[in-house]
């Protein structure tokens, strides 16, 4: 996975700062994934997309993230210290479909998440995405309820990385609550916090020497960095 140029920090940044986290999402995927085509992104399995921003994500920023998530039961900040490496499961890169006691099925991709995506009851909202990916019902006499329990546990061994998470231990009030891990967000963080960074730098040169963003933008992190030296100084 080639690391992210700063003018590609900046497109991408521009490209997402108003989409749908889904959106931006498929459209971080995309750049990941050059050997798909476009309209094949929102198709993919929901792990390897997950595994495709993770990877590109460590390839720009580094292997290693610090993030939080507030204790529900007292409100404390709890640190995490994850590490992309240990995040990411084995993945397969072939058929994503599995038989579950005569039910076929598929992994949910980016499209089946953004079909129930303004569904307010999680639940329901479960329940809409995991019918979703039936391809054959089986036998239509069996309630589908039923069926789609033994699905949701087939899918998450079929696509383990589609749902990343992790239990935290709150010292404070001693709860043990579940972090979600949204690596489209942990990457577009870093790409929001990067992009106005560069901005900033191409802000200052511009006004030092008259450079042109391209100008400004092309030159390497070494080279730009001193000539932020000379300015600052």
């Amino acid at each position: 996975m080639r690391a992210l140029a700063a003018a590609e920090v900046v497109a991408l940044w521009e490209g997402g700062a108003q989409r749908h986290a889904l959106d931006r999402s498929a459209l971080l995927c995309a750049w990941a994934r050059p050997d798909l085509p476009g309209q094949a992104i929102v198709e993919l399995p929901l792990g390897m997309v997950t595994a495709s921003l993770l990877r590109l994500r460590e390839a720009s920023f580094g292997g290693r993230i610090q993030a939080h998530i507030d204790c529900a039961g007292c409100g404390e900040r709890l640190e995490l210290a994850l590490v992309i490496s240990e995040l990411l499961q084995p993945g397969t890169e072939g058929p994503h479909e599995i038989d579950v006691h005569g039910t076929r099925v598929r992994a949910p991709c980016l499209r089946d998440l953004a079909a129930v995506a303004h569904e307010p009851d999680t639940d329901r909202a479960a329940r809409q995405l995991l019918a979703g990916c039936v391809l054959d019902s089986g036998d239509a006499n069996a309630p589908l309820d039923d069926r789609l329990r033994q699905v949701e546990d087939a899918l998450e061994a079929l696509d383990p990385n589609a749902d990343l998470a992790l239990e935290v231990h709150c010292e404070m009030c001693g709860l043990t609550t579940t972090a979600q891990i949204d690596a489209g967000e942990l990457l577009w963080d870093e790409i929001d916090a990067r992009a106005q960074t560069v901005l900033g730098e191409v802000h200052l040169l511009a006004r030092a020497y008259g450079w042109t963003e391209g100008e400004i933008l092309a030159l390497g992190t070494a080279r730009r960095a001193a000539y932020l030296a000379m300015v600052g100084g």
